[in-house]
């Protein structure tokens, strides 16, 4: 397996495809096998780079608490390792939040940027309701089984067909987080914030939004437009906070259209 190190922790990552370099980056708790729904589509047009967060999935355990820039960095290593200079990023959700810092810390690295159900943290973040926030708390001391379903009525949409829902769960299951890590990181997201650097991005940038959002609600999303110069935002009908999943073909298209005009600027 492909590994790159930052301080002395391992961090898996995958490349697929070619064309134009795309790092991924994924959220809270989940592995980058979460990219499932949309990574062949993806590939298809792009050289697509996935990895897994420190302390998730096939990369070494970490001592938290899991700071975003810590993260950010973990990123930028990816793609030293990679040999990529410089790439389109697509975080998701806590992805978003590391796709934020590793384009404020090194802006020259990001060609473009997609945040997906994301938000800018701190005190202007649009706080989802109590019951979501201590479900999302509580899930990481469930027996895996259970915590794997936990979240399901606040983070997908009740349009989306359950076969999908189910194949998400059997990634879950089969990588689902130490407690230490997954709160590690929920540490790490209550430390964090952007809103008041958002002003000095200068890289294109498309914000992705389900309508139905009750983890990170989708005022986030327009704060997050407001904030960057510039910036496209799209509100996904039929979608809540699992992007990939609710509406995967829908997502595909969108990162495409936006990006490949970006490759000759």
């Amino acid at each position: 397996m492909p590994y790159a190190v930052n301080n002395g922790v391992k961090l898996y990552w995958r490349e697929t495809g070619s064309g134009p370099a795309l790092l991924l980056i994924m959220g809270l708790g989940y592995s980058s096998d979460m990219w499932h729904h949309i990574e062949a589509g993806l590939a298809a047009h792009f050289r697509l780079v996935v990895f897994d967060n420190r302390g998730i999935g096939r990369s070494s355990p970490a001592a938290g608490p899991h700071l975003i820039s810590t993260m950010a960095e973990d990123a930028a290593a990816v793609l030293d390792a990679v040999g990529i200079e410089q790439a389109f990023v697509l975080g998701m959700s806590m992805g978003g939040y590391i796709a934020q810092e590793l384009v404020l810390s090194h802006p020259k690295r990001v060609k473009a940027l997609v945040l997906a159900c994301t938000a800018c943290g701190g005190a202007h973040a649009v706080r989802p309701k109590q019951e979501v926030l201590d479900a999302a708390i509580a899930r990481a001391r469930m027996p895996a089984a259970e915590g794997v379903r936990a979240m399901i009525p606040y983070v997908y949409d009740p349009s989306t067909p359950q076969e999908r829902i189910e194949a998400d769960m059997v990634i879950r299951l089969a990588q689902y987080p130490d407690p230490d890590t997954y709160l590690g990181q929920i540490e790490g997201i209550r430390m964090w914030q952007s809103c008041d650097r958002l002003a000095t991005l200068r890289v294109p940038t498309l914000i992705l939004h389900g309508e139905h959002d009750e983890l990170i609600p989708p005022a986030n999303g327009q704060l997050l437009a407001d904030h960057i110069r510039g910036s496209e935002l799209h509100i996904i009908p039929h979608a809540s906070h699992i992007l990939p999943t609710d509406q995967p073909a829908l997502i595909i298209s969108l990162v495409t259209e936006f990006l490949y005009p970006q490759i000759s600027k």
